[in-house]
């Protein structure tokens, strides 16, 4: 009998895939799109407008003693990044009406000067966490980064009351007439 030449059998590869990379990357995905998403959810300031006020009312709560007039600093934002701040009620005020900007000597400054001076008299007459009121009332002319900008502004100064009010007293629109 001849040698009959015997066929060559190759040898079986395992049917098994190794999924260990793929599930790591699978994970690492996972994790990254779910960071990505935390961090893509906007950043939004909750505000609190007060209630539409009538204004002789208004005067009658100031100076029956309810507030104290001292505290208040009035904000008027106005087109082309203007500014007229004033302290005191507008029929009565403690500083004039002023027209500032947006830079460190301008609003800034201002608001950093009253308030230590509200909080030194607060402390003076025995509450000393009582601080300033601001009062920020943004005209139509105004535009939204104005009032990102003073809201800013009132994180720097540490300034914890403050409130965005649309109404304008017959004066105040006189006022940002004029300038």
């Amino acid at each position: 009998m001849k040698n009959l030449p015997q066929k060559v059998r190759s040898k079986k590869l395992s049917s098994r895939v190794d999924l260990t990379a793929m599930v790591s990357v699978s994970f690492l995905l996972i994790i990254f799109f779910m960071v990505a998403t935390e961090l893509r959810k906007p950043n939004v300031v909750d505000l609190s407008l007060p209630e539409k006020y009538n204004d002789e009312a208004y005067r009658h709560v100031i100076t029956c003693g309810n507030v104290d007039v001292n505290r208040i600093i009035t904000v008027l934002l106005d087109d082309n990044n203007k500014i007229i701040t004033y302290s005191g009620l507008f029929f009565s005020p403690i500083k004039e009406p002023t027209k500032v900007g947006y830079d460190n000597d301008g609003i800034r400054k201002i608001l950093l000067e009253r308030s230590n001076l509200i909080r030194e008299y607060s402390a003076a007459i025995g509450r000393p966490k009582y601080g300033p009121i601001v009062i920020i009332k943004p005209s139509k002319k105004s535009n939204f980064k104005n009032l990102v900008d003073i809201l800013d502004e009132m994180a720097i100064g540490k300034i914890d009351t403050y409130a965005i009010v649309n109404d304008f007293t017959e004066e105040e629109s006189k006022l940002l007439a004029s300038n």
